[in-house]
């Protein structure tokens, strides 16, 4: 429960102070076996504080309003699909990108890469930082397991080889210290099977005293290091094909397989095989064979393909059938059980972009390391497109990735009525952003002379 959150809600909408005292102290009693006392005694000190926090408002510095306020866009999160790996969240992603602008990193967010690449001294330097699944926070050891891959995988994918793990763990007030050690034990399993240590991190609780309940939100960031350049998404090239490893997922399948009680699907997802296909390539010196490399993750090879598709500014089409055979069968027939679209979630699938002449001796290297299957090409053009007995298609974009648990469905995979005005306001709550973090920078930078 966000007690900050709660209160200010209710300050702004105009409840006089005792009222909101005393109905945070009730709330509290359902988290915090403490006397009467000490509950109102913490509610009053909660709702000052926010009190105290909604006064710049009425601060008469301009700057200092703007510098603690921030650019409202009035969409929420889920209502956007932000984090739901579709065209909402692509959207969202997009705009970050803008704010953070020209880098002059060999690739950097504009890319829409999953990781960004700076360049050292005699080499390159790749960074990646992955969230854990958010329906994991109660299974510890296959968050931070399967978060650790994801941030393996999106080095691995630059053509870097893995050099070290960080963790960033925030436990809400209430949450077992356990989960910690868990989620720890997870990363470091990981790091240990692909030799890239654990070695620093950070852990706070979430909200700190403001947000009380178990909820455990933590992230595994990765760095490595490569002579080669990377193999950025907008290196595929047409007459390419494509190659997908078997994907038997991470996180995602772990998350379906849970909560609809198919327990035995989560073993196929206790792997490494995605990096060791890497390093297969790596060790058998294919790697400049590669145009591009990625990770079928964010939405699915809907998803993928499609910011593949837009970055490289190329036509790709998709083989139907071997994209479903490039699928772990068990995996397959779960999704194939629940109606769940197995093109529009996380596989974890190796997703290499390559000339036709290199295939084959990629596809050597990989046997008995990995399945792989190749299941299209680059062709001139745009868009993405699935090839049948009956011709192509283009391949449905979507708000969202595949709906694959109950509340997904409820929610659903449409995007938001008025969706054109929505992506106007969050247009201009981006552009305010930008301009404040120019006008910050002025500041400083007069400050400074």
């Amino acid at each position: 429960m966000d007690l900050e959150g709660f209160v200010r809600r209710r300050l702004l909408a105009g409840e006089d102070v005792a009222g909101v005292v005393a109905a945070l102290a009730e709330r509290i009693s359902e988290f915090k076996d403490w006397s009467e006392e000490r509950r109102l005694r913490f509610a009053l000190a909660v709702v000052e504080e926010v009190r105290a926090s909604l006064g710049f408002m009425e601060e008469k510095d301009e700057f200092l309003r703007e510098l603690l306020g921030y650019a409202s866009a009035g969409v929420s999160m889920g209502e956007f699909g932000v984090g739901s790996r579709g065209e909402g969240d692509f959207f969202v992603h997009r705009r970050l990108a803008r704010i953070i602008g020209s880098t002059g990193a060999v690739v950097d967010p504009g890319e829409q890469d999953d990781a960004g690449v700076v360049r050292g001294e005699g080499e390159y330097i790749t960074l990646a930082v992955d969230g854990m699944h958010s329906r994991l926070s109660e299974f510890p050891f296959l968050a931070g397991f399967h978060c650790a891959r994801a941030a393996l995988r999106d080095v691995y994918v630059m053509g870097s080889v893995p050099r070290a793990l960080i963790s960033d763990l925030h436990l809400a007030d209430d949450g077992d210290v356990g989960k910690l050690f868990d989620f720890t034990s997870g990363v470091a399993c990981v790091g240990e099977l692909c030799s890239a240590p654990l070695v620093a991190g950070s852990t706070l609780r979430v909200g700190g005293d403001m947000v009380f309940g178990e909820r455990l939100v933590a992230s595994v960031a990765a760095v490595g290091t490569s002579s080669e350049p990377p193999k950025a998404r907008r290196h595929a090239e047409e007459g390419d094909v494509i190659l997908l490893t078997e994907g038997k997922g991470g996180g995602t399948v772990s998350t379906i397989a849970i909560y609809h009680r198919r327990y035995d699907v989560v073993k196929e997802t206790l792997n490494v095989e995605f990096m060791h296909a890497c390093g297969a390539i790596m060790r058998r010196g294919l790697l400049a064979e590669v145009h591009a490399m990625s990770d079928v993750t964010n939405g699915g090879i809907r998803g993928d393909a499609w910011e593949i598709s837009r970055t490289a500014r190329k036509k790709l089409v998709l083989y139907e059938e071997e994209l479903y055979r490039s699928i772990n069968p068990r995996v397959l027939e779960m999704l194939g059980e629940l109606e769940i679209d197995p093109l529009g979630i996380s596989t974890d699938s190796l997703l290499l972009i390559l000339p036709p002449e290199g295939a084959s001796e990629v596809r050597e290297a990989l046997r008995g390391v990995a399945k792989v299957y190749e299941v299209g090409r680059v062709e001139v053009g745009r868009g993405v497109y699935i090839a049948t007995d009956g011709g192509e298609r283009e391949l449905e974009r979507k708000f969202r990735e595949s709906a694959y648990t109950q509340v997904k469905k409820v929610v659903g995979e449409e995007e938001p009525e008025d969706v054109d005005e929505k992506r106007r306001r969050i247009e201009e709550a981006a552009e305010r952003a930008l301009r404040k973090k120019l006008a910050v920078k002025r500041f400083i930078q007069e400050g400074l002379r």
